[in-house]
């Protein structure tokens, strides 16, 4: 038995479109916003050696339930890309190779899975209650932290080949960012469900098992 599959906050207020190339715009258009808000977010921070408190995580969370598991894997990945070629979208407008190879480039790749594991589950209805978007969201953080403190444990602060290690790596990229983590998984848990709620009410809600998958391309 497959799981149905009920859709995303987006695929409900933005117009299908008629056509195949007007729904590949609309997904594009919808990736492209996707990275800009985590671009943005990226900016909102507080300087912390060796990872920074940031936005980050709160978009990152909020576009995977938003656009859902591919698109929200793709807006990630952009922002990777992009970041990676030298724009200055990562934290405190900074970009460049030397950031995804620094001390926090296993964080920025978690978030490309995180935003696939949360989209993938919301398009199944868990952002419909505020206590299945909960589970959610903390699935989404674990990724994020099992890919970024690997990372930065075996980063070398000195590019000497000594190791941050394993204990600087939670004292320094997990304890400190528990009880943030926690406010953020709090705000996206209340919105998504909210949002929901609010489209129910006008109009914009009608559930989909009767529709099939939304249409698009992505």
């Amino acid at each position: 038995m497959h799981a149905v599959r009920y859709g995303t906050i987006a695929d409900r207020v933005v117009p299908r479109g008629h056509t195949r190339a007007s729904a590949l715009t609309r997904d594009i258009v919808m990736v492209l916003a996707g990275t800009a808000l985590v671009a943005v977010l990226a900016q909102i921070s507080i300087p912390w050696f060796p990872v920074p408190f940031t936005g980050q995580t709160l978009a990152v969370l909020l576009v995977g339930g938003m656009l859902g598991a591919l698109r929200g894997a793709l807006s990630l990945a952009l922002y990777f890309v992009i970041g990676a070629l030298g724009a200055p979208i990562f934290t405190e407008q900074s970009g460049g190779w030397d950031v995804i190879m620094g001390a926090t480039g296993g964080y920025i790749i978690g978030f490309i899975l995180a935003a696939a594991l949360v989209g993938w589950l919301c398009e199944r209805g868990a952002d419909r209650r505020v206590v299945s978007m909960i589970g959610v969201l903390l699935l989404g953080n674990v990724i994020i932290y099992a890919v970024g403190v690997p990372w930065l444990a075996n980063w070398s602060p000195a590019g000497d080949g000594v190791a941050f290690g394993w204990a600087q790596a939670y004292e320094f990229g997990v304890q400190p960012f528990i009880l943030g983590d926690l406010l953020k998984l709090a705000i996206v848990a209340a919105l998504l469900p909210a949002g929901w709620a609010l489209l129910q009410r006008t109009g914009f809600g009608r559930d989909r098992e009767k529709d099939g998958p939304p249409a698009g391309i992505l």
